[in-house]
């Protein structure tokens, strides 16, 4: 199938309202779509469809939406839930990614005979002569780029991917364009929180969606020493210093959790420090294995700076160990792997 019709997901937003003007601009026969993911949710509400379809109308485009509500909640919600079970700090927009807008999106572009998709992601598909394949980079924007969360995207669908604001380098650039077309959403805030917790409280959420309840238990340090009693181990993650309740002679940092015991764990600032760390559910986008220890950039938060270390897959684990001790690497997030601005692949840190 070799046509120019493209799938764009709109989410109500200038940088995906943008997006479709930039497509259409470009000569792509475009179609939006908004997936109805969650009711109530920053990104699935009566505003939002409303917006996009809005947005659409005038651009002179199609759009329409989706109910997928039953498979965001099996795939990102049941997830969320299961990692703080775990003592897990999870990301849901990874999972999200991965599921929703690069794979029912998708099967939904194919569906309607569509040959690329496209999202409002500060990110870049590209093919790379060097290693002979499609390959997803950093976008221009440094301080926006979303490579971070994209590295779980199936890596045969890189060079069906356009994301249309790949060589802007902020988000005034985008906003300055809205205006400039008279799209009513130019000036609408950014949605920053958790788009299925509007309000920020995911402990609320998650004692309201789940069995998840708090239950007292002892918060002792690395040598097993009481200190004092925490209210639930999902209140707590790793790295934290605030509201722990304890008076000490230094300041103390939660380092982990027993889950059969229900303690958490706190020490001081130097036991945050780690220079090895292991990755599983990998997705590798440059390499199809890594059989060789290679020298990579690390990304261990969306936020965080990257720090050079070496991996080297074995079986369904990637090792990572970093050049300097790292701080605070917490279960559940993801490492991603970066070759200059080429996103390797990356895993969950166990």
């Amino acid at each position: 199938m070799d046509n120019r019709r493209i799938l764009l997901g709109m989410s109500g937003g200038v940088d995906s309202s943008v997006s479709a003007l930039l497509l259409k601009k470009e000569g792509y026969e475009v179609i939006g779509t908004t997936m109805d993911l969650f009711a109530g949710s920053s990104c699935c509400n009566i505003n939002t469809y409303i917006d996009a379809k809005n947005v659409c109308s005038q651009i002179g485009i199609q759009h329409f939406t989706v109910n997928y509500q039953k498979q965001f909640k099996k795939y990102v919600i049941d997830d969320f839930i299961e990692c703080y079970k775990n003592c897990k700090t999870p990301n849901p927009c990874i999972e999200c990614n991965k599921y929703m807008k690069f794979g029912l999106m998708w099967e939904k572009a194919k569906e309607i005979g569509c040959n690329y998709i496209a999202t409002g992601h500060y990110a870049k598909t590209e093919f790379s002569k060097e290693y002979g394949r499609w390959v997803l980079k950093k976008s221009n924007a440094n301080k926006k780029d979303q490579s971070y969360v994209l590295w779980n995207i199936p890596k045969e669908l890189i060079e069906h991917v356009v994301f249309p604001l790949a060589d802007f380098k902020s988000k005034s650039e985008i906003r300055k364009i809205a205006e400039e077309n008279n799209l009513k959403v130019a000036n609408k805030p950014d949605s920053e929180d958790i788009c299925f917790v509007p309000d920020g409280n995911y402990k609320s959420f998650l004692e309201k969606n789940s069995d998840i309840r708090p239950k007292e238990g002892n918060i002792v340090n690395s040598k097993g020493e009481i200190l004092g009693i925490h209210s639930g181990i999902y209140n707590y993650t790793i790295g934290q210093r605030k509201g722990l309740g304890i008076s000490y002679k230094v300041p103390l940092f939660v380092i982990g959790f027993n889950k059969l015991k229900n303690e958490v764990i706190v020490g001081e600032e130097n036991q945050l420090y780690k220079n090895e760390v292991l990755v599983n559910d990998i997705n590798l986008l440059l390499f199809d294995k890594i059989d060789k220890a290679i020298e990579v950039d690390v990304k261990t938060r969306y936020s965080s700076k990257v720090a050079k270390a070496k991996i080297i897959q074995s079986g369904e684990y990637i090792k990572i160990n970093f050049y300097e001790p790292q701080k605070a690497i917490t279960p559940g997030q993801s490492a991603v792997f970066y070759i200059g601005d080429i996103v390797v692949g990356g895993g969950k840190i166990t």
